[in-house]
Order: structure tokens, then C-alpha cells, then sequence
């Protein structure tokens, strides 16, 4: 071979080898989203793969688990001006007009009302009240639609429908009223079956209940009434509240330690079979199927207690993604939002996920028993929605107050006054 021939194969193998060890260019993020949910990781994965192969744009999800790491990331993102495109904010309403009042958070007003409100029409209206600011709000934040759910949650009674047919009751009409409810925790325990099993060991469980048992008594003016100082907890009403707790524990209805039992536990012992009742959320249609896969059981609205006002159940949207009103790619992250809460991709994450669906239009695709719970979603309420809220030593007194009651170590007169008590000392530090 000649030194010309030689030299020109040298070239080309060197230029060869150039190429070789040269990676090729990573494709470039067009929209970054970071997220504390670990069971939805690879359904996010995912649907960013699908929004890529429909639209070219490429979407990363970045998770931060658990959520207080989460948090602690985004507040130092905050401080650092390095939110990414997408993010979720955990915490009250009052963080969340933290967050908006410093300039963070993007007002999806606009987006949500283009074409008469197309976008904002296929959410549960109690669903966007969550992200939803009225003008006049206690925050002077600017009135507007700040975060965009993607799924939603309430909190109801679940009822064993195999320990029902056992105590010869109908498993396909759980009990509607209190007394009912009383009644058919009786038949159950001449059965041999225990009554109610929840974790209220978790005291927001017990003023959960405690504020739907009240809405019901009293409706939702006096119940605020309260929070404002104008109603007193000696109030006839809010002893027949605390009184229900005294009824369930005289007539063997609650669970042996439910005030000391965790939400996990109480789940735990539900999916065994072991009572015929539990009061949690629809995020417990995840936990079951883990749990118990065969497990038989319908969803109870709360029972009622009076004709005179609606049961109101707390529930709304259980996740939500916001906008970095500071991305460059603002525009892109909007059209995102509106491709995963719309029907398919929503159904999709219902059914890979068991959660219920922030999209009303979504429910014809879920499970029999997240339907269950979808149904009532236009009966929820929450504190993040209310007009007023209860200072936090005068909740805790209340919530202690019941554990007490149904300890029998108090009676329900005396945690009322008490709690009264506590909020007129509450009151004097205004």
C-alpha cells in the first residue's frame, strides 16, 4: 500500500473516531414540571412521552419525594429564582397567596375563560374553587384562577358490603340517616361484627366529621358565625355535635382505641375485614387495591342528622400544578395544563392511578367506586373555601374535646364549655 493510500485510511479512521466519542446532543426540555407524587410517577412519565410523540415538545416531570422535601425545594426555588416551568404548592390557602402576592404564580383567569370558558367548563366547579381568589378575598390577593387541578378527592363513610349480607342487611342500601346508621351498628354487633374503624388518632379527622355533623345541624352562616365569635360553642347545636360522638361510643359503634389509631392502621384494618365501617377519602380506593384486591365495598354519604340543611362533606381538589409566572415558557406550560386535564388524558390517570378525576367529563371512565365518590363531589366543601376559619387552640380544644367524650372522661357540655372558654381567650388576643 502506498504512504498517500496509508495516510488518507489514517484520516479517515481518525475522523471516524472523532465522531464516535462525540454524543449526540441532548434533546431540549421545553417544559419542566416538578411534583411530590410518588404513585404518579410513571403515569406522568408517560403522558409526557404521549404529549411529545403528539406535539414534538418534550415535557420532564422531576419528582421531590416525600412532600416536606418537596416543599423545602420550592421555597428554596423561590429565594433562588429557579422555580421551574410547572410546580404544585402544599399548605393552606394562605401559602398559596404567599406564593401569588410575590409574583410566582400565573393567573389562569384568562386562559380558563377563553371560548366561552371551554377549559374551565370541564372541571368540577368545587374543584377550581380551591385555586379560585374572589375579589374582596381575605388575602387582597388580585381576583383570578391561580392553579389548575388534576385530580380531586372528598371524604365519605365506606361500608363492608360482604359483613352487611352477613348481618342480614342490604348491601346495596347502606344507612342514610343517623339513626339508621345507629341501627344498623347494632344488627352488625349482634352479629358479631365491630362497628366504625377510623384514624382518629389524626385530630383533622375528627374536625372533618365534626364540621360535617355541624353544617348539617346548623348550616353553614352559623357555623361561621361561630368562627367569628358571634355564635357561642354553648350553643345548643354544637352540643348536639359533640353528642353524636357520646351516641357512637355509648352504643359500641366506634372501634376499641380509635382515638389512638393511626389513618394507616384504620385503613389497614378496613381492608381486613374487620369492621363494617370507615370514614376516610377517595384516595383509599389506591390503598385498598393494594391492601385487598378483593375487598368488597360500596361508598355512604355521611349519614344525616336533620332535614333542615344539607350534609356537607369535606372535598376539592386533591392536587394542583401552577404556572411559574416568571418562565420563559409560560405559554408552553399552559397548553400542557390544558392537554392533561383534558378527557383522555384524565381518564387515563384515573384509571392507572385510582384517583378520582378533576375532569366532571372523565367520570364515564372510572371505576364503579370512584364513581361512588364522584357523585357527590358538588357536595363538598373546605376550610380553604371558607368565609371564616376557627383559630387553631379553639379547633384543637374541640377535637381533643371529642377524643375525651368518647373516652368518657368529659361529657359534652363540659367540652363545650371549655372550648368556649379557649375562644374567648382567643378572642382577647385580637
Amino acid at each position: 500500500m502506498s504512504k498517500a493510500r496509508l495516510f488518507s485510511l489514517l484520516i479517515v479512521s481518525l475522523i471516524m473516531g472523532v465522531i464516535g466519542c462525540t454524543r449526540a446532543p441532548k434533546a431540549k426540555t421545553d417544559v419542566v414540571i416538578w411534583h411530590w407524587m410518588t404513585d404518579r410517577k410513571k403515569a406522568f412519565n408517560e403522558l409526557a412521552k404521549k404529549y411529545e410523540d403528539q406535539t414534538g415538545l418534550r415535557v420532564e416531570f422531576k419528582l421531590f419525594a416525600p412532600s416536606d422535601i418537596y416543599s423545602q425545594k420550592v421555597r428554596a426555588a423561590t429565594q433562588a429564582g429557579t422555580l421551574p416551568d410547572i410546580f404544585g404548592i402544599l399548605g393552606e390557602k394562605r401559602d398559596f397567596a404567599i406564593f401569588i402576592k410575590a409574583g410566582h404564580v400565573l393567573n389562569l383567569k384568562a386562559a380558563m375563560r377563553a371560548k366561552d370558558s371551554q377549559w374551565k367548563n370541564k372541571f368540577f366547579s368545587k374543584a377550581l374553587i380551591v385555586n379560585e381568589f374572589k375579589r374582596g378575598n381575605e388575602f387582597d390577593v388580585p381576583s383570578g384562577i391561580y392553579g389548575v387541578p388534576i385530580d380531586v378527592s372528598n371524604i365519605q363513610m365506606l361500608y363492608n358490603k360482604d359483613l352487611f349480607k352477613k348481618a342480614g342487611l342490604d348491601p346495596e342500601k347502606p344507612p342514610q340517616t343517623f339513626e339508621e346508621f345507629l341501627a344498623a351498628a347494632a344488627k352488625l354487633k349482634t352479629a358479631g361484627i365491630q362497628g366504625l374503624v377510623s384514624g382518629w388518632a389524626e385530630v383533622w379527622m375528627i374536625d372533618c366529621l365534626a364540621s360535617n355533623f355541624a353544617f348539617n345541624i346548623m348550616g353553614e352562616k352559623k357555623v361561621m358565625n361561630t368562627f367569628r365569635g358571634e355564635v357561642p360553642y354553648t350553643d345548643p347545636d354544637w352540643i348536639r355535635v359533640f353528642s353524636l360522638f357520646k351516641e357512637m361510643a355509648d352504643n359500641g359503634v366506634l372501634a376499641g382505641g380509635i382515638i389512638s389509631m393511626n389513618n394507616k392502621d384504620a385503613e389497614q384494618n378496613f381492608a381486613n375485614q374487620r369492621y363494617a365501617f370507615t370514614f376516610n377519602g377517595s384516595w383509599c380506593v389506591n390503598v385498598y387495591q393494594g391492601m385487598n384486591p378483593n375487598l368488597n365495598y360500596g361508598v355512604m354519604f355521611v349519614p344525616r342528622v336533620s332535614e333542615r340543611h344539607p350534609m356537607l362533606i369535606w372535598g376539592g381538589a386533591g392536587s394542583s400544578f401552577m404556572v411559574n409566572a416568571n418562565s420563559e415558557n409560560k405559554d408552553k406550560a399552559v397548553a400542557f395544563l390544558k392537554w392533561l386535564t383534558d378527557t383522555e388524558q384524565q381518564a387515563y390517570l384515573a384509571q392507572a392511578t385510582n384517583n378520582l378525576p378533576a375532569n366532571k367529563l372523565s367520570v364515564a371512565n372510572i371505576s364503579p367506586i370512584l364513581s361512588q365518590f364522584a357523585e357527590s363531589m358538588e357536595n363538598t366543601t373546605h376550610p380553604n373555601i371558607w368565609s371564616a376559619h376557627e383559630k387553631s387552640p379553639v379547633v384543637e380544644a374541640y377535637t381533643v374535646g371529642i377524643q375525651q367524650i368518647i373516652l368518657g372522661t368529659r361529657t359534652p357540655e363540659q367540652v363545650a364549655r371549655e372550648v368556649q372558654e379557649v375562644k374567648i381567650r382567643e378572642m382577647a388576643k385580637d
